[in-house]
């Protein structure tokens, strides 16, 4: 439109087509977005906060008309040239309509755009979560298999020599035999040995200094693998004797023993540390108070003994404990603690470990940030991190005792 017109429209008070400039539109648009913190598009939820939000700001610039409402200046100057703006709207309406209406055409074919991209972002994330799918299920598969690997490994190193037969185990405990093959259990529950060695790597800097160390409960032998790549001395016992024939084929110092015997046997003093990854909750109270007076006394001065068990104020790691036929109570992270310090050991720390993934917690809802929703945010957002801590806690413990 030519400047004196555009002048003229101006003063009739006619929204000219110039008045809404797309690239303008899109960076508006743009900045929505930019401006919601912590608004995760990849769900399904907050990707239709986002769309709602995006055309809201699209449709208040979407109808370009010459029928705006007259501003009257302030002054005699207004209330004399009004009368004329409405004149020369009038006059002007027949040139200025047709170029409304093509931007009106525009913008709605651009408001139909964005459902459709937005369409295709579903459909994206629909494939997405398909493919998703099919490789959880591809690493289920390759799960299935290691442990089937571990357990033909198993019978391959079990006696086959005619030499007498082998006691199943040799724990005290009374549920020891519950489960007739607690191998085959062990990999099902509890997982390969690659994971259960990623999980416990995080102990070895407490044993660095500490050798000789004890593996009580040693199972197939990974904690004492890590020492041994650490250049700690060390060795294992454990009841099972499927478990002990395992660690013995990876050339590791274990021997079949209940562990409260293999400790009664040893001197006074003679150990630098002692390791108990998953034993403390299979034990009754007598003996686990026994355990801990007979570590305290095997252990020389500034020797150290880590216990770490599942963690009973996790509701899901209740789920693994339950599943096990042979555990005899939970242990809360403070009765543990305080059982080591009455076994005499002086400096008791408890370390929480293995929390679930991200992706397995709550995630916090984006609301619009106009400051009316402000205490409705807040409190949202205290209630999801709320639940997630009660919900969703680290699954494992430790307790990390000096003498």
């Amino acid at each position: 439109m030519p400047e004196r017109e555009q002048q003229t429209a101006a003063a009739a008070g006619i929204s000219p087509p110039e008045e809404v400039d797309v690239a303008a539109l899109f960076a508006r648009l743009r900045e929505e977005v930019r401006h919601a913190p912590g608004l995760d598009v990849s769900n399904g939820f907050n990707r239709g906060i986002v769309r709602t939000r995006l055309r809201s700001v699209a449709e208040r610039f979407w109808p370009v008309t010459a029928e705006r409402p007259l501003e009257r200046r302030p002054g005699p100057r207004g209330t004399l040239l009004l009368p004329v703006k409405k004149v020369l709207r009038k006059l002007m309406r027949w040139y200025v309509e047709p170029f409304a209406a093509d931007q009106r055409a525009f913008n709605d074919s651009a408001l139909k755009l964005v459902d459709q991209l937005f369409e295709e972002v579903d459909a994206l994330f629909g494939h997405l979560g398909r493919v998703e799918g099919e490789l959880a299920g591809r690493r289920e598969d390759a799960r299935r298999l290691g442990e089937l690997e571990e357990r033909l490994t198993r019978v391959e190193r079990r006696r086959v020599d005619g030499a007498a037969p082998v006691a199943v185990t040799v724990a005290a405990q009374p549920a020891a035999t519950a489960v007739p093959d607690y191998f085959a259990f062990e990999s099902r529950m509890r997982g390969r040995t690659e994971d259960i060695r990623e999980r416990q790597r995080a102990y070895v800097d407490d044993f660095r200094e500490a050798a000789p160390v004890l593996d009580l409960g040693c199972g197939r032998g990974e904690f004492l693998g890590l020492l041994r790549e650490a250049g700690v001395e060390a060795r294992g016992v454990d009841a099972d004797a499927d478990m002990v024939a395992f660690a013995r084929g990876e050339e590791l110092d274990v021997e079949q023993a209940d562990a409260l015997a293999a400790l009664e046997a040893l001197d006074d003093g003679s150990l630098g540390g002692i390791f108990l990854a998953q034993v403390v909750e299979h034990m009754p109270p007598p003996q686990l108070v026994r355990l801990l007076e007979l570590a305290h006394a095997k252990l020389r001065p500034g020797g150290v003994l880590v216990a770490e068990t599942i963690n009973p104020l996790s509701p899901i790691a209740l789920r693994n404990y339950f599943a096990d036929l042979t555990h005899a109570q939970p242990l809360v992270a403070e009765t543990l603690a305080l059982l080591a310090e009455q076994a005499g050991f002086g400096a008791v720390e408890t370390r929480y470990l293995n929390e679930p993934p991200a992706d397995e917690r709550l995630r916090e809802v984006e609301l619009p940030p106009e400051a009316e929703f402000d205490a409705a945010r807040e409190a949202l957002a205290q209630n999801v991190r709320r639940l997630n801590d009660q919900l969703f806690g680290p699954l494992d413990y430790a307790i990390v005792a000096r003498r």
